[in-house]
């Protein structure tokens, strides 16, 4: 990761981690609740939950794209390009399907703004997942670098295999 990058960025709070996954629950929970109270066939619902689980697979690929592009992991341009197209088809088909739907449009406003909230929420929290990830791995790496080698933990690798120049 680049010196600029790695200098900005900060391990995320306890409370930014917790409102996150709380955000997650409550925007797919609220459109998943709505959805199984609503007066429509089995097929209609069916679209919307798979929209719902689109949306969310798309929204998370693209954050994990764009924060692999950031820390200078090679990411194929299709694939990045797919990302953002199925976020696309994705807010458009809830477009479409909320346009066509029979139900009032309080009802089309909830569904639109529960949908939003759990699209962002996944970024956010594959954010937190990454970042928190990302801090534990550099904790690990300078424990292991101030640690003495006569105190380095024994893996159980090490003890099924020789180290190098030792014989079995």
């Amino acid at each position: 990761m680049s010196e600029t990058i790695q200098r900005n960025m900060q391990k995320p709070t306890g409370a930014f981690v917790g409102a996150s996954w709380a955000a997650l629950f409550i925007g797919s929970g609220a459109y998943l609740f709505g959805l199984w109270n609503a007066d429509m066939q089995l097929n209609e619902k069916g679209y919307y939950f798979t929209l719902l689980l689109y949306g969310l697979f798309a929204s998370v690929s693209l954050q994990k794209s764009v924060r692999d592009k950031l820390e200078g992991i090679h990411v194929t341009g299709i694939y990045y390009g797919i990302c953002w197209v199925s976020i696309i088809i994705s807010l458009v088909l809830l477009g479409v399907g909320l346009w066509n739907a029979t139900f009032e449009i309080s009802a089309k406003g909830f569904y639109a703004m529960a949908y939003l909230l759990a699209l962002f929420a996944s970024i956010a929290v594959q954010k937190n997942i990454r970042d928190i990830d990302l801090f534990s791995e550099e904790k690990l790496s300078h424990e292991s670098k101030s640690m003495p080698l006569s105190e380095e933990p024994v893996s159980r690798v090490n003890k099924v295999l020789p180290r190098q120049g030792e014989e079995k």
